[in-house]
């Protein structure tokens, strides 16, 4: 094995149920499923992205999906990293709102103008549609060198919507003008494939319901514990089939989400390190450089050579609708040690497609890639069901199993305090208010003359311990 340093590729920082909505194909109405399938291109190093036209005439931009975000944004200015952008000034049917809008996410920052247009997709929903959308002015680290989309699609719930939940988000838009079930689906094609390629592996989004012919098997769904990312519960991971005994409140720290705009399986540290330790202990390489784990280091085969044997299963448990009861997801390696560099004609070399994270438990591309994802808004939980695409040299890389009994875990391993983001903010005018009210007693007090100020004894001392409110964008 030899390692290398790693590329510059960046991280992007969602009984079985067979009676799982799938609607009928209707070539002649609204509804299409058939038409939706292929419908994106990407990989899982720079994302999957749908072909969308945007204005009047439309101005066509490819769009990234992102299940862990709510605004739809485009390129609204030249960028040397975006081969094309939209101009609002050429379309007769945009209308600026004229209020700014930032947002943040894991890794960039972009900064735009909100306002509404008409919107149509050539492999989507038949007609038009007017939705918000948020024209991007300036922007830090988010369209990166070589990525093939123009803007991003969020399609989590209005609570993350900047600047706020009042805006409606663009699949809100669709449920309400087009009269679609409150459903999406998503299927990504690149288990095996080299990631940051040539962004010509296939995919699916299906908005609206769901298509048979992207799985296989049995759906199995979990609830969504929280409508603003697409939080779930995970009650515990296995390597190698073996359980690493974490209290099942580490995995949910703070947060476990569903999100197609992270590359990686991202994992809170301590499990992280657990799962590391374990998948070093269990694989066939004695010893291994800590920049592999890291992603600092890029490990390298002879072309001739696949060391997807030499290393375990990793399996995630899901709380099933009935709470007593769990099933598990479970991605090969071919799924998380990903082909990524090409060295010379004999060398090929991988990334781990694991990473820590500080704040959450990220489902990202690495596990979805082995799966088509449902995200039944109506029923207020997320599906899984193992994905035909998800196959390396002609074999399954994904399986799911299930029902398994909870009696081994906690009744509820996600944390009670749990906060919405606007939540938080009304929380933090409030401490601002206090903290005003409090200077402004301070500021009298000190204009009081001496003779009428309280002295103070030991009795008197009040100790105020504060809290830090973090902000809980992606």
């Amino acid at each position: 094995v030899l390692l290398r340093p790693a590329s510059g590729s960046r991280q992007q920082d969602a009984p079985g149920a067979a009676d799982g909505l799938a609607l009928a194909s209707d070539p002649g109405g609204t509804l299409n499923f058939l038409a939706m399938v292929e419908n994106l291109q990407g990989d899982s190093g720079r994302g999957y992205y749908l072909e969308m036209l945007i204005g009047t005439p439309p101005q066509a931009l490819n769009i990234l999906v992102d299940t862990g975000s709510s605004n739809f944004a485009v390129a609204g200015v030249p960028d040397p990293d975006v081969t094309s952008y939209f101009n609002p000034e050429l379309s007769s049917t945009y209308r600026s709102q004229g209020i700014e809008v930032t947002v943040k996410y894991s890794q960039g920052s972009w900064t735009g103008v909100l306002g509404t247009d008409v919107i149509s997709m050539p492999k989507g929903l038949y007609g038009s549609y007017t939705i918000n959308i948020a024209t991007i002015l300036e922007s830090e680290n988010f369209f990166l060198p070589g990525v093939k989309w123009h803007g991003i699609l969020g399609l989590a719930y209005d609570a993350l919507a900047k600047p706020s939940s009042s805006v409606e988000t663009f699949f809100d838009s669709l449920v309400r003008q087009a009269k679609i079930p409150n459903i999406f689906s998503l299927q990504m094609c690149g288990a095996g494939l080299p990631v940051s390629g040539s962004g010509t592996n296939g995919g699916s989004l299906v908005l609206g319901g769901i298509e048979p012919s992207l799985y296989t098997g049995d759906i199995w769904y979990t609830p969504i514990k929280e409508e603003w990312y697409y939080q779930v519960e995970i009650l515990k991971l296995e390597v190698g089939g073996q359980n690493l005994e974490l209290d099942c409140r580490e995995y949910n720290a703070d947060k476990a989400i569903v999100d197609s705009g992270t590359t990686l399986l991202r994992l809170p540290e301590k499990v992280f390190s657990a799962v590391v330790q374990a998948i070093a202990r269990t694989s066939l390489i004695q010893e291994f450089s800590s920049g592999f784990w890291t992603g600092s280091q890029l490990a390298c085969w002879d072309r001739t050579e696949k060391p997807w044997s030499l290393f375990p299963k990793l399996s995630i448990y899901l709380r099933d609708e009935n709470s007593s009861r769990s099933f598990r997801i479970s991605i090969l390696p071919q799924l998380y040690i990903q082909p990524i560099l090409v060295i010379g004609d004999n060398l090929q070399c991988y990334r781990f497609g694991i990473s820590s994270s500080t704040n959450a438990l990220v489902i990202g591309a690495t596990v979805m890639e082995g799966f088509y994802v449902i995200f039944d808004r109506a029923q207020r939980r997320v599906g899984f069901a193992v994905s035909p695409c998800a196959e390396a040299d002609g074999s399954p890389v994904s399986e799911i199993e299930g029902p398994f009994t909870t009696a081994d875990v906690a009744s509820n391993c996600v944390s009670s305090v749990s906060f919405h983001e606007p939540v938080l903010w009304i929380a933090s005018y409030a401490l601002m208010s206090l903290c005003g009210i409090i200077l402004l007693v301070l500021i009298v007090l000190l204009l009081i003359p001496p003779r009428c100020q309280h002295r103070y004894t030991d009795n008197d001392v009040v100790n105020d311990e504060s809290s830090l409110v973090r902000h809980r964008w992606k």
